[in-house]
């Protein structure tokens, strides 16, 4: 199956402040993230961002707040406590509001908690879920490796971003594509 930018919401999990410079390789991370960011807002993909516990460990990478483009309440960042993004009932919310978007296209950290979590979940309750490899990360790397094995085992799809980009245009030739494939250059 692939991915369709017209089924797909873009959830980047938990990249804050004080927790992404103890992970692996955060700055190519970052630049992933936002890369599937400008990709979503080109092509009309709905995005949601999450922090965990955001008085102990910061806000969002402000390279990430920076692109994510706000809804009609006026932002696209929910607060969380649980690993999960699913506990969250404001993630719940933002995600049902995307009608007909069956497919969660999943980046962030890290890999083998709040990430590995919200996955599980998503795939119980029915989503195709994508999880971006060169998008995630963890503080350690069998951590990372581990969490996207069992993510995959369990029916997750592990992809690269630019898969993402690719799946999401379908074909070349459009403005879109100019525009999107500059960004691989």
């Amino acid at each position: 199956m692939l991915m369709d930018a017209a089924r797909s919401t873009l959830v980047i999990v938990d990249v804050q402040e004080k927790l992404y410079p103890a992970c692996l390789d955060p700055v190519e991370m970052i630049e992933a993230c936002c890369f599937l960011l400008k990709c979503a807002n080109r092509l009309s993909v709905p995005a949601i961002v999450t922090e965990q516990y955001p008085k102990g460990l910061g806000h969002t990478a402000k390279s990430i707040l920076d692109l994510l483009e706000q809804d009609s309440d006026g932002s696209n960042v929910v607060d969380k406590i649980s690993f999960s993004c699913l506990g969250a009932k404001e993630f719940l919310t933002k995600l049902e509001e995307n009608h007909g978007r069956d497919q969660v296209v999943v980046a962030g950290m890290e890999t083998h908690v709040c990430v590995l979590q919200t996955v599980l979940d998503l795939i119980e309750r029915g989503r195709e879920v994508f999880v971006v490899a060169d998008a995630v990360s963890s503080r350690k790397q069998h951590d990372r490796i581990f969490g996207l094995e069992r993510m995959r085992d369990a029916g997750a799809k592990i992809v690269t971003r630019e898969s993402v980009m690719f799946e999401w245009l379908r074909v070349a030739g459009t403005p879109e594509f100019k525009e999107l494939s500059a960004l691989i250059r």
